[in-house]
Parts: C-alpha cells; sequence; structure tokens
C-alpha cells in the first residue's frame, strides 16, 4: 500500500513514542491537529497502525518477573495451506505472543510468556508438542533484556564486578 509523505513521517513518530498528542505531531510534519487526526484515524481505519502499546520493565515489580522464551518448532506443512494452518493453530494459545514464519533449520518461532519455566515447560509438552503438524521443538529462556523493540532496559545497577587487567 502506498502512504503518503506525511502519514509514513506520522508512522515514524509514533512507532518512537505513540503517548505524543496529534498536536504536537502536527507540529513536527507541518499540519495542523486536525488533519494529523484525520491522518492517523485512516491510518487505523486501514490497519497499518495495529496497536498502542506500553513497554513495561516487569523483572522491577515484584511478584511479576515472569519467564519469557523462544521456542523454535519444526513442522510440517499442509499441502494447500502451508504453514498458515499450524501457525494459527499455535497463535491462538493464550501464552502465545508472537508467531514468525522462519528461514533456517526452524520452520516457525513462537515466543510465549509463562510464570515459571515449570509452566512454559508444560505448553511445550502437553500442547505445543502434541500438535499433529509439530516434528520438533528447541526451547530458548531470555535470561535478561538489554533492548525490545528499540527501547533500552536500564538495570539501574552499577557493574560491581572487580577490573582485572593484565
Amino acid at each position: 500500500m502506498k502512504l503518503t509523505e506525511k502519514e509514513t513521517e506520522i508512522l515514524e513518530i509514533l512507532e518512537g513514542n505513540s503517548r505524543l498528542t496529534a498536536e504536537t505531531v502536527g507540529k513536527m510534519i507541518e499540519c495542523t491537529a486536525e488533519e494529523t487526526e484525520r491522518l492517523i484515524q485512516g491510518l487505523e481505519d486501514r490497519k497499518i497502525i495495529i496497536d498502542y502499546q506500553a513497554t513495561v520493565d516487569w523483572k522491577k515489580v515484584d511478584g511479576h518477573e515472569g519467564v519469557t522464551a523462544m521456542i523454535d518448532v519444526k513442522v510440517t506443512p499442509k499441502r494447500g495451506v502451508g504453514f498458515d494452518d499450524i501457525a494459527e493453530r499455535i497463535y491462538r494459545f493464550n501464552e502465545v505472543k508472537s508467531v514468525y514464519l522462519m528461514s533456517g533449520a526452524y520452520d516457525l518461532s513462537v515466543v510465549i510468556e509463562g510464570r515459571s519455566m515449570s509452566e512454559v515447560a508444560r505448553f511445550v509438552s502437553e500442547k505445543l508438542s502434541t500438535l499433529d503438524s509439530v516434528l520438533s521443538t528447541t526451547t530458548h529462556f531470555i535470561l535478561k533484556k538489554y533492548k525490545h523493540d528499540g527501547k533500552l532496559y536500564d538495570s539501574g545497577e552499577e557493574d560491581r564486578r572487580m577490573m582485572v587487567t593484565p
């Protein structure tokens, strides 16, 4: 879909900070607030802007640390629908946050969130690996986030390791 230069500018601005007002965005692209609101509404109506999200550093909230895992999934594609059918079956699980068709050794990359490693393991063993088309899985647990969706995660902690020099 071909976009105007103003629409593209709006997307770039909102992707960086979706909390900006239409008035502020309008000043940045040299449009009125009303014209900017109309352009944003058009982008939303055409499903180019899908959602507005807050990025939360959950490890800083007691009791909400959780576990995120990236699971490589090897599947047998079905005739006529390829990978779409199995991908849809996978993304319908509540635990699943993202599903991507990948090139390389595995076909799908699945991102899930759970309260514990055991919960993630149960999901893989009881739900994901039991699907007919799934041949194998490899689970990778995220140990620490440094940067996500372009946002840096600052631990706020100083590095307390002793410097060792030769």
